[in-house]
């Protein structure tokens, strides 16, 4: 189905509302396609004529969603996800609670929906949409999403084993080294193995010149490693790795696929599960092409419980999020994050984000006041409201919206009562949902943990005491020595060898072959091939491996 479009017999804009409502409305009266919102509040009510909306076109200028808990969020959410589906736009979305596993049945009536439906003018229909169900790891019912040690890359794994910039830099210095060398980073225990090699004394001369590593630093890392491991690590680093293009897929009726993370099994973990969407986010921007502005987005992302990727992080690891939200517009990616203040997420990265919808905001201490003036400055002055007192007075369902126009300029302010999300509002039988991860052309792809040869098991090879030498080949028997005057049929098939000089036996072709793989120029060509081989790893913005 397509997002509801404005008819004839729909209410139009300005007809029978108050003045300041049509005004409001007249700043969302978008030609293109758009994503409804609701009706706009005013006097106390809502205005059905009275409509707003967000350009499909905008949609990857990225966004904000924010409020306090059970202010209507994730209703938010859902409403966007199923209106982007809808109009082929497929969907990647973190699903911390379970909630919106209901994306893929049809929702179920009630009165109190049905009023909402005629407040927002929504001709309400129940749709179930294309939902793929992913589990980071395996840990839940979803597709296991995995990711290679090497493709993560050094920023990403520094900020979930939190550590500080002498430990990054590091850890940077050991994934060059195994770039470098040709040494597979495919899970825990082949990081593991190339840090106990480096400072073993077998392994500290390939530092030489590189600055080394001291064995302090190592046993940080390795300690964490263990808690990272612990932590569940052990199954969200592998093969087979998660590919991108896995999340760019419309369904057989065009409908975007929506993509949902789920998290529940990993929700007390935060700084895992927060770091690994960034990783996925990242990877986005590595593989995707530039395609600069576009009718409507090639997917959009929703970054929900945002304050946990940015609590602690470096400033680095801050300027690195910033640069790709900042670039991965031009990729057609749109991102929005989903948080409870809008002053959770770095004043440098809420400058990217153009479309605001703030739900309720909560004012129990000095510091929440705080933030309420800091929310307020971010949107544009309005006439129709006091914003600080609005924002404290919304109800349930109901936001503070400003988006961009068609033309790139912030919309008015808008006090909005959102509707209602067509697909179920809560958790589906998980005998469902784990008969629908079955059924998934994914699930055979990705359901089968694979441990192929990597750095561990080649530096284990190196450490292997050096096998025996093969015992000599036995003399061949010596030929008797023809009588004189005997007479000998002449061998036609071979030349006889020259008088005097002994005939050489062949040498067995495995004993060559051992002389061959034991030569110094085999060795020598066996590691340039593997430096050339690490060369060809590049790494982009937070240190992903760049696979194109």
């Amino acid at each position: 189905m397509s997002a509801p479009q404005q008819t004839p017999s729909d209410p139009t804009p300005g007809e029978g509302v108050d003045p300041v409502a049509a005004e409001i409305a007249a700043g969302y009266a978008f030609t293109g396609p758009a994503l409804e919102f609701g009706s706009v509040v005013h006097g106390g009510k809502p205005h059905p004529g009275a409509q707003v909306r967000v350009p499909l076109s905008m949609m990857n200028r990225h966004g904000l969603i924010a409020g306090a808990t059970g202010t209507g969020k994730t209703k938010t959410l859902q409403l966007l996800a199923e209106q982007l589906s809808a109009q082929g736009v497929p969907v990647v979305l973190a699903d911390v609670k379970g909630d919106l596993t209901g994306l893929a049945q049809p929702g179920a009536g009630s009165d109190r929906l049905t009023q909402r439906a005629a407040d927002t003018a929504d001709t309400w229909t129940p749709t179930g949409f294309p939902v793929e169900f992913l589990a980071l790891g395996g840990l839940g019912t979803g597709v296991p999403v995995r990711s290679t040690i090497t493709d993560f890359g050094p920023v990403l794994l520094s900020k979930v084993m939190d550590l500080n910039a002498t430990q990054e830099s590091s850890l940077g210095l050991v994934f060059h080294y195994a770039d470098s060398a040709g040494l597979p980073l495919l899970d825990l225990k082949d990081l593991r193995a190339v840090i106990t090699w480096l400072i073993s004394p077998e392994g500290k001369a390939d530092l030489q010149g590189l600055g080394g590593l001291s064995k302090a630093t190592a046993g940080v890392i390795l300690r964490n490693l263990i808690a990272l491991d612990d932590l569940g690590g052990d199954v969200f680093f592998g093969e087979p790795e998660w590919q991108t293009t896995d999340l760019i897929r419309t369904a057989p009726d065009g409908r975007g696929v929506i993509s949902s993370v789920e998290l529940t099994e990993v929700q007390d973990r935060p700084a895992l599960f927060s770091t690994f969407l960034m990783w996925l986010l990242a990877d986005l921007f590595e593989e995707l092409p530039e395609v600069g502005d576009v009718d409507k987005p090639k997917l959009v992302f929703f970054f929900d419980e945002a304050h946990l990727l940015f609590t602690g992080a470096s400033k680095a690891f801050l300027e690195s999020v910033t640069q790709t939200v900042r670039l991965i517009r031009s990729k057609g990616v749109g991102v929005f994050f989903v948080t409870q203040n809008p002053t959770d997420v770095p004043t440098p990265v809420l400058g990217q984000l153009g479309n605001r919808v703030q739900h309720a905001l909560r004012v129990f201490t000095p510091d929440d006041a705080t933030a309420l003036k800091k929310t307020v400055k971010t949107y544009p002055t309005s006439t129709a409201y006091d914003v600080a007192e609005t924002l404290t007075s919304l109800g349930t369902g109901e936001a503070v919206i400003t988006v961009l126009s068609e033309r790139g300029a912030p919309t008015p302010v808008a006090w909005t009562m959102v509707r209602a999300p067509r697909s179920f509002m809560g958790q589906i039988d998980p005998a469902v949902q784990q008969q629908a991860v079955a059924s998934s052309p994914l699930h055979a792809k990705y359901a089968t943990a694979v441990d192929r040869e990597s750095a561990y098991e080649q530096l284990a090879a190196r450490l292997a005491p050096a096998p025996a030498p093969p015992a000599p080949a036995p003399a061949p028997a010596p030929r008797p020595a023809p009588r004189p005057d005997s007479w000998r049929e002449p061998d036609l098939g071979r030349a006889a060898p020259p008088p005097g000089r002994r005939e050489r036996t062949p040498e067995p072709a495995p004993d060559l072959m051992s002389r061959v793989l034991g030569s110094s120029a085999f060795r020598s060509f066996t590691r340039s091939a593997a430096s050339a081989l690490g060369r060809e790893i590049t790494r982009g913005v937070f240190g992903t491996r760049r696979r194109r």
